[in-house]
């Protein structure tokens, strides 16, 4: 994963695709992530469905860009953490003061297109 990609999972709203009980793809927003030894950490403070389906389901889709439309889909497995450490780190992000934060999920990557 490159600088560029890492400053845009960061900075930049990210596109998440889970996969529901019926095979039908799941697409919410995430306002922001952080980046842990090529890992991408969301934080899960308002989601229901997609830790549903990540507990089921591990793969994923995100899809990033920057405002000159370059991009990068990324192709990945997830983890859903309701306790341990990547709950407390999330929990520590100044981005998620005043809010719930219950949970953390993590993204392994497994392949990263670029879209531009």
């Amino acid at each position: 994963m490159d600088d560029k990609l890492k400053k845009m999972l960061e900075t930049k709203g990210i596109a998440l695709v889970s996969i529901n009980k019926d095979g039908s793809p799941h697409l919410i927003a995430v306002a922001y992530a952080k980046v842990v030894d090529d890992k991408i950490i969301i934080t899960d403070n308002f989601m229901k469905t997609t830790n549903e389906n990540i507990k089921r389901h591990p793969m994923i889709l995100l899809a990033v860009w920057n405002d000159e439309f370059e991009g990068y889909r990324i192709e990945g497995t997830a983890e859903y953490y309701n306790d341990g450490k990547w709950l407390e780190f999330v929990k520590s992000l100044k981005e998620n003061d005043g809010l719930p934060a219950k949970g953390a999920i993590v993204v392994t990557p497994k392949k990263i297109v670029r879209l531009s």
